[in-house]
């Protein structure tokens, strides 16, 4: 609330609504060297102020959200980087609020001033994250400054535009806060659904940062500084028109360049064969390698596919749960890259694959690109395979049982210790998957390495009802790819470490009834598993289970 202590009316001075001005720090008259142009429309000058405040919210709420997505592209743990982001911000913004009573006296100005250092920090964060990702790998770090920074512009706006709201007309304090706080409110709402549905898609988020950043700096800066162009003098105001427009053309040339940027920033983590990257909605994918191979593909800056040690994961995952019974009917989900949908290919019993994996633009690539379809055979080509775009769990939800069941499900999927998402491994997924199975039918999953995880995972399985059979490849999926640019570069974790140490690759078979481990005769023979092989895996994998295994994932259990 601003208050106006009583006191003798100034001389010679005039607010903005032609009223005499009240002694006080927080309202400070206007030379009357001309007619305030907000005399004559008061009910306009409002509006405009208002309609200020909603783009401003909307862009800041853009800003936000750019940093949580790029934190979970780059860091692979959506739910930490939303509760880092969020958390810093609205700390920041209490902040700003309290710097900004200090500028109250000249609101104009400093809104203007806080909107141009809003746009240009909002709208160069995207590629200032991502460059310190790529050459110093301290993106945390740059995350959290880079967060305070924008939330303390953000939350100095409310306080300034509640001043200049009673500038043009004195009203009580809270139907004047009443209405900011809506125009505020809506306009986070509308820049919360336009950020996944329109300037993802258009833009990306680089380009999407710059764009905001360029509609904040017109919206707040060159508004306010039309309609109170009576408060600053002559050389001020053409100074923070100098510094709007200064803002707009660096914008502009970051636009510009931001793709020559963008890929120095690539070459730098992955060397300079580059063949294909792009920000889709779900992720960051990176290929790279010559034509003739060997080819890495890399997701949220995690290197998913080694081309020389590709097969072993795959071929471990799909052959045994092929053998153990019925193989007519198979649901792959994810595998978007093809290449455990190729191993589904090779046995002649399959009639039909189904397809599940939420990113467009992964299966698309794995058509399109020569080296990546020649790896995977050109498996999502084949007559019998059919893709659907979907979140896995969301589509297991969707399905009744009686609809379709299949013979075989495969969960082609990262784990939880690879920054793998939580709800692929959790007990409410098997389950779903588990109704869709027919009499006999079979789930093999990923479980990671001879580790906690294998355990955990199975636990989720047994949850759900079925009895499995644990068992292992040996050889990472890796090992043929040596640390490139982006593993030196990047973070890694005490669990990154460990990975590294252990090359094994852990799965689990999953069904009603105890499932056999073998190999079947109808599909060439495989090169990295044998019958006995699989057998001995299981059984010394069988006897290193810990008498109390650890509790299944859950969608509401701890983490």
């Amino acid at each position: 609330m601003i208050n106006h202590p009583a006191g003798p009316p100034a001389q010679g001075l005039e607010l903005d609504d032609g009223s005499p001005p009240r002694p006080g720090r927080s309202l400070t008259p206007l030379p009357a060297r001309r007619p305030s142009r907000l005399r004559a429309h008061p009910r306009l000058a409002r509006l405009t102020v208002l309609l200020a405040a909603f783009v401003c919210a909307a862009c800041g709420l853009v800003y936000e959200l750019e940093l949580v997505a790029l934190g979970s592209y780059l860091l692979g743990d959506s739910v930490t980087q939303t509760s880092v982001v969020l958390s810093v911000m609205v700390f920041a913004m209490g902040l700003g609020s309290l710097l900004a009573k200090r500028f109250t006296c000249r609101p104009a100005t400093a809104f203007a001033l806080v909107e141009c250092a809003l746009a240009l920090t909002g709208g160069l964060s995207v590629l200032a994250l991502y460059s310190c990702w790529a050459w110093t790998g301290r993106y945390q770090v740059a995350m959290v400054g880079l967060t305070c920074l924008i939330g303390v512009l953000i939350g100095a706006e409310i306080p300034l535009l509640m001043t200049l709201i009673q500038r043009i007309r004195r009203e009580d304090a809270g139907r004047a806060a009443a209405d900011l706080f809506a125009a505020d409110y809506v306009g986070a709402l509308i820049g919360g659904l336009a950020f996944p549905f329109l300037i993802l898609p258009a833009f990306g988020p680089g380009t999407g940062a710059l764009v905001t950043g360029a509609v904040n700096a017109v919206a707040g800066a060159a508004v306010v500084l039309w309609l109170f162009r009576e408060e600053p003098g002559p050389r001020v105001r053409l100074l923070l028109w100098g510094c709007c427009a200064l803002v707009l053309a660096l914008l502009a040339a970051a636009a510009v360049w931001s793709g020559a940027i963008e890929r120095a920033a690539r070459s730098a983590l992955y060397g300079a064969q580059v063949r294909f990257a792009t920000h889709s909605r779900y992720q960051e994918i990176v290929l790279t390698g010559p034509a003739e191979g060997p080819l890495r593909l890399y997701r949220d800056g995690r290197l998913a596919v080694c081309g020389p040690d590709e097969y072993r994961g795959n071929e471990a995952l799909v052959h045994p749960a092929m053998a153990a019974g019925p193989d007519t009917r198979v649901l792959l989900l994810g595998g978007g890259d093809g290449l455990a949908l190729r191993e589904v290919l090779r046995h002649s019993g399959v009639h039909s694959v189904l397809v599940v994996d939420a990113d467009p633009a992964l299966p698309r690539l794995a058509r399109t690109d020569p080296g990546l379809a020649a790896l995977s055979g050109r498996s999502l080509d084949d007559p019998r395979v059919r893709v659907a775009e979907a979140d896995p769990l969301e589509w297991l939800r969707s399905v009744r049982p009686s609809d379709r069941t299949f013979d075989v499900v495969l969960a082609d999927l990262p784990v939880p210790a690879d920054s793998g998402t939580v709800k692929f491994h959790s007990q409410e997924f098997y389950g779903l998957a588990t109704r869709l199975l027919s009499p006999g039918g079979r789930l093999a999953v990923r479980a990671g390495g001879e580790r906690e995880e294998l355990w955990q995972v199975e636990s989720g399985l047994r949850a759900a009802g079925l009895r499995t059979i644990p068992y292992a490849v040996a050889g990472s999926a890796t090992a043929s790819c040596p640390p490139g640019p982006a593993e030196r570069t990047a973070e890694r974790t005490a669990a990154d470490a460990v990975a590294d140490a252990d090359p094994g690759q852990g799965f689990l078979l999953a069904s009603a009834a105890q499932p056999p481990l073998g190999l079947a005769p109808d599909a060439p023979p495989p090169r990295a598993l044998t019958a006995d092989g699989l057998r001995a895996s299981a059984a010394r994998l069988t006897a290193l289970r810990p008498p109390q295994p650890p509790a299944a994932l859950t969608l509401l259990g701890p983490r």
